[in-house]
């Protein structure tokens, strides 16, 4: 062992192999950092953004058609026997059907560990198993799907004008295939365009008179519209193929068909029919500020980039509007995720600008703007490579990963901070730059390490999060991991080789010809950027414009912000040399004595006597005190966090049964109240849909069934939170509730857009029990009960299965049919074809297949006189004569009421009670009032409620995060037990832990502020491993103190050393360690705040066009502030704790140790 390397252990000096590597091989640690630069920058370029994570969604659906039966024969027939099967998969969570009319539906919800592929597989097999118990005449397989959130819309483009339908739907086609070229667009679907078909409408009296029936219309249209090959035929050496040419070409052809001939007597189509090709009857009913629409909605590629997809297609639309359609088209774009996506993307980037002007700002006072720039390096260098990583394994700039990092900007600095930071102590007492960089992070680096993995260890067990929630927020504690670990080695790595090149000690200086020189130079370099400035200023104003091409390449060269740039930093030298710089050399040959001293002294005071005693006594009552404050005034709970509204939705439904022109006129009323209603918030309304029937139903409110022409949705949507100035959304939204209220026997839900993974209702009572008739009472009867109460806060009690639902049941006199020799398939066929239609072909125009739809024309078709009148048609087999048999004279008639669908959950039949909750109440308290009410409500035997939805979902997020505290702490005390083999000081770090929640139960109470579970627990996991950081440094140089006093003095053991040596090492630690605690502390507040209040400043506009966009608050403060603010009040709190208590535990443990060994 060199003589250098013993007079270094001999001084207590410590080196650490990898930072002492890369301060030895300089050139290439600069190379590596260049490397980073370009990479990260190119990556975080490239890299996919969009608005939410592409989570895996393991929830599968069975789909199930069989035309012609009842909820009750669908769910005996097909629920049953494939729950039956279903029920043997171990790994499936819950299992819900409903069975409605002539379709079946189950969804298998899978634990999120398991893979879709695998699920789907297991799910497939069961079905398979299960086909041997269905019915025989199933129409089709059922058809198992799973669910992809990529497969979501990412916008909608409404295409508006007093147009016809068909007119429409071709500019929107039109649009649709330019779409569809993007390369990141994987699908555009058309919502609102009618559907064509072409119509064989049948006149009832002369299709009786003439003796046809349905079935000799479609075996003629069936024989007629068909091509056929032939084979080949050989001539002349060559195979030539014959193709038979039968295929209808247009509806006078169809009319023009024989159906029958008897007797020589031909009867033609047009004989007993007319026949047109036009649209199909109304299912939806769309209008845009109250004009027809038809919607694109636009679904993006997977993996693909949201922003640039959404560039394009916004180009699309406006060369559209341009030069395709007429000037009366209005074209909106409509929920537009990459609205919010590109705020967020312009959040970070700013985040990170103004994280390190905060930062730099700070530490220039303790370390000069030289040095403090070293700090400041390392939040993009860190976030460069967090990001290189993150591409690499596959993450997409999502919602959670953006705001991860800005989370992570204030925690970023810490490891940087403690480095510099004690580099510049090492410097100051002479060492060279090369050696203050290895024994200032040698010194450090063990620490650092220790903390960087305890502040994973909090992280760690939020990355097994389960459920979709856990897939939703599991991106964040990966994220921080990445991003954190990268910050590591810029301390450990880059940071000391920057240092030992760079780092400089500022100081005063003492002769009036350097000062002189320096302002000189100062004021040259100052005058040149001005020079500049004004050069760049000429040119624009020349040019006209700001933007120039230039080039061959046409890139565009803004000269006005090579103005703005060069003005500012001409302006930030000035400052700094004349203003900063001065104050800055006040502050650390002034201030920062006293305070250093002063601190001593306090410390000093502390360890003394009893007092010591008295402080930790007194921080645990602080601790009992506060939570006892927080139960008294025991803020809301909230699940999930949610902004003001981007888009309002009504739900509006009618009584079942009603046809969709009777709620279209009742709509054009609401629609009327909603329009006046919103009058005053017309700056901030973006567009306006109304639609009638299909895809209308809410989607938090299960799964909806057939076209729905009862149910109709109205939607507002709002421009971005930054443009809304004082108005409101959320008053927004009351006042649409408070329009659409009051009209009789209507059902109407008003309800923002779901923020976050789906939750359920607030409100969400499950009944169930055997009997279907039972349950809907029971829910009937209970919804009535809770009514009574007048429980203040809820909106509209829905039941999930409603009775009511209008039927005509036709019972068939089977004795009757036998003697007429029919039979029920006969009569069943003939009324489905009279009323529903029946498809007997299909009609070719070029690529695109119409069907060829058979039934009674209009006039017949709704008169049940008409229908039961009507005489089968068929040939008796007895005597080979044509017979006519009258419905009525096989079939009675019976006016009945149903309900409209059984719903099961895990095998049993359910019913569900929903509400959404008013502006100003809590859903936990309302549930909770609930639940009282309840207690001693009289259930049928065999029947019994839950509550579930989105208090169920809370109460599994809390056990969790209550779990991944408890589990973060037991890691975090591991790791330290491993750095300081030692029981004690472990013990003293994890009490500061626990003791910074004080911080964040005062802060909560004062501030009267809810607890967002999933945001507050994930704020007190990342507080724990936060505070652990500067608790360790503290602890970790308090006693290497202590042992170079132990090891001047030649003892083996720190008993051996005196109760003044102790204090005087205790008081030494802190006061060296003062400086970073305190920085790392203010610097990550200061990271936090623009998170927690919503500052947003744009540096890019600020420079191009002196505009910074300044605003405060927004959707992101309201979603992401409640973390941001448990850290706050945590850490705050903290500093104190390290500070003072951490000294003071570390003294009472010295003094109990010393206790048991004299024992």
């Amino acid at each position: 062992m060199s003589k250098k390397i013993i007079d270094k252990i001999k001084q207590g000096l410590r080196e650490f192999g990898l930072t002492t590597f890369a301060v030895d091989n300089r050139t290439s640690v600069f190379v590596l950092t260049f490397m980073i630069m370009v990479f990260g920058i190119s990556m975080y370029n490239s890299m996919p953004k969009e608005a939410y994570p592409e989570i895996s969604m393991p929830k599968i659906f069975i789909n199930t058609v069989y035309p012609g039966n009842s909820a009750k024969d669908i769910e005996n027939l097909v629920t049953r026997p494939i729950e039956k099967e279903l029920a043997g998969i171990s790994e499936i969570k819950e299992l819900n059907s409903s069975s409605a009319q002539d379709f079946s539906l189950i969804i298998a919800d899978f634990e999120t560990d398991i893979n879709v592929e695998d699920a789907m597989r297991k799910i497939k097999d069961a079905v398979d198993k299960a086909k041997a118990e269905l019915p025989n005449d199933l129409p089709s397989d059922p058809d198992v799907s799973d669910f992809n959130f990529s497969e979501m819309p990412v916008m909608s483009v409404n295409i508006s004008g007093d147009y016809p339908n068909e007119q429409l739907r071709n500019y929107a086609e039109y649009l649709q295939d330019k779409i569809e070229d993007i390369g990141e667009i994987q699908a555009v679907n058309l919502k609102g365009a009618l559907d064509r078909e072409m119509k064989i409408e049948v006149d009832l009296p002369r299709m009786e008179a003439m003796q046809v029936s349905f079935m000799d219309i479609e075996n003629a249209v069936r024989s007629e519209n068909m091509n056929m090959s032939g084979g080949e035929i050989l001539t002349n050496g060559f195979r030539r193929s014959i193709r038979v040419l039968g295929e209808f070409q247009n509806a006078e052809e169809l009319e023009n068909m024989i159906v029958k001939n008897e007797n020589n007597a031909p009867i033609f189509l047009r004989d007993i029919a007319s026949v047109s090709f036009g649209n199909k009857d109304k299912t939806s009913i769309a209008r845009s500020n109250k004009l027809p629409v038809i919607s694109l909605d636009v679904i993006k590629r997977s993996g693909e980039n949201l922003l640039e997809a959404s560039d394009r297609i916004k180009l699309e639309v406006d060369l559209a509007v341009k030069e395709v359609f007429p000037k009366d088209i209005k074209v909106s774009i409509f929920n537009d995720l990459s609205t919010q996506t590109r705020l967020m993307v312009s959040n970070l980037e700013n985040s990170i600008i103004s994280g390190v002007i905060l930062v730099v700002l700070v530490l220039l006072f303790f370390l000069g703007l030289r040095n403090a720039m070293f700090v400041g390096l390392a939040i993009p260098l860190s976030m460069l490579m967090g990001i290189m990583i993150m591409n690499i394994v596959g993450f997409t700039m999502n919602m959670v990963v953006l705001f991860s990092l800005i989370l992570a900007l204030g925690m970023l600095v810490d490891n940087a901070i403690v480095v510099v930071e004690n580099i510049y102590n090492y410097m100051q007492e002479g060492y060279s730059g090369i050696d203050a960089a290895k024994h200032g992070t040698g010194e450090v680096a063990l620490p650092i390490i220790a903390s960087t993995l305890t502040t994973l260890a909090a992280f760690v067990p939020l990355a097994f999060w389960p459920g979709l929630m856990g897939s939703f927020m599991g991106y964040l504690p990966k994220t921080l991991i990445i991003v954190l670990s990268s910050s590591l080695f810029v301390a450990l790595v880059i940071n000391p080789v920057l240092t030992s090149v760079f780092m400089k000690v500022d100081e005063k200086a003492d002769n009036d010809n350097v000062r002189a020189r320096k302002v000189k130079n100062i004021l040259i370099g100052s005058s040149i950027m001005f020079a500049f400035a004004a050069l760049f200023h000429f040119i624009g104003i020349e040019k006209l414009d700001s933007t120039q091409t230039v080039g061959v390449n046409n890139s565009k060269i803004n000269f006005h912000a090579f103005r703005n740039l060069l003005v500012m930093a001409a302006g930030i030298t000035l400052t700094n040399f004349f203003l900063l710089r001065p104050l800055s050399f006040s502050f650390q040959n002034s201030v920062l004595p006293k305070l250093e001293n002063g601190y001593n002294w306090f410390i000093g005071k502390v360890l003394n006597k009893f007092t010591p005693i008295l402080v930790f006594m007194g921080t645990i009552g602080l601790l009992i005190f506060s939570s006892v404050l927080l139960g008294i005034n025991m803020p809301k709970l909230i699940p999930f966090p949610e902004a003001d509204p981007l888009y309002v939705n009504a739900f509006i439904e009618l009584p079942m049964g009603k046809d969709i022109e009777v709620t279209n006129q009742i709509l054009t009323e609401l629609e009327e109240k909603v329009e006046v209603a919103m009058e005053k918030y017309e700056p901030i309304i973006e567009a306006s849909l109304l639609q009638i029937g299909e895809n209308t139903s809410d989607p938090n409110a299960g799964p909806s069934f057939g076209t729905s022409p009862h149910k109709a949705r109205i939607t507002v949507s709002f421009v971005p939170s930054q443009d809304r100035g004082e108005l409101s959304t959320v008053d927004a939204m009351s006042d649409i509730r408070k329009a659409v209220q009051g009209v009789p026997g209507i059902q109407i839900v008003v309800d923002r857009e779901q923020s976050g993974p789906p939750q359920g209702k607030p409100v969400d009572i499950q009944l169930t029990g055997e009997n279907v008739d039972t349950l809907a009472q029971l829910s009937e009867n209970l919804i009535a009960f809770i009514k009574s109460k007048n429980i203040p806060g809820i909106e509209e009690l829905k039941a999930s299965v409603k009775i009511g639902k209008p039927e005509m049941e036709i019972s068939i006199d089977r004795e009757a049919a036998r003697t007429y020799q029919i039979s029920t398939f006969n009569i069943a066929d003939a009324i489905r074809t009279s009323v529903f239609g029946k498809e007997v072909s299909k009609f070719k125009v070029g690529e695109d297949e119409y069907p060829i739809n058979l039934r009674l024309a209009e006039k017949y078709r709704y008169q049940k006189e008409n229908i039961l009148n009507q005489r089968i048609t068929f040939r008796n087999p007895a005597n080979g004569r044509i017979a006519q048999v009258p419905i009525s004279t096989v079939a009675d008639i019976q006016f009945t009421s149903s309900y409209d669908l059984i719903n099961r959950k895990d095998q049993e039949r359910n019913i569900g009670i929903t509400s959404n909750i008013l502006d100003g109440y809590n859903g936990d308290e309302i549930v909770q009032d609930l639940k009282t009410l309840l207690e001693d409500y009289p259930m049928p035997l065999g029947y019994q409620y839950a509550f579930g939805g989105q208090q169920e979902e809370m109460a599994k997020e809390m056990a969790f995060l209550s779990g991944a505290f408890s589990v973060a702490l037991f890691a975090i005390f591991l790791i330290l037990v491993a750095q300081f083999n030692s029981v004690i000081s472990p013990f003293i770090i994890i009490l500061s832990v626990v003791f910074s929640t004080i911080g964040v139960f005062f802060g909560y109470v004062s501030s009267g502020m809810d607890i967002v579970v999933v945001m507050t627990g994930v704020g007190i996991i990342s507080l724990a491993g936060i505070v652990v950081n500067n608790a360790i440094v503290l602890v970790d140089y308090i006693n290497l103190v202590v042992k170079r006093k132990r090891e001047d003095l030649g003892f083996e053991k720190m008993s051996q050393l005196t109760k003044e040596q102790i204090k005087e090492a205790i008081i030494e630690g802190g006061g060296r360690r003062l400086r970073p605690v305190l920085l790392t502390a203010i610097t990550t507040v200061l990271g936090l705040i623009p998170l927690a209040i919503g500052l947003n400043i744009n540096f890019f506009t600020l420079i191009s066009e002196l505009d910074p966009q300044f605003f405060v608050g927004g959707d992101n403060a309201q979603f992401w502030g409640t973390m941001a603010w448990t850290v706050i009040y945590g850490l705050v709190f903290a500093t104190f704790l390290t500070l003072v208590v951490v000294p003071v535990m570390y003294w009472l443990a010295y003094r109990g140790l010393m206790l048991i060994k004299r024992k």
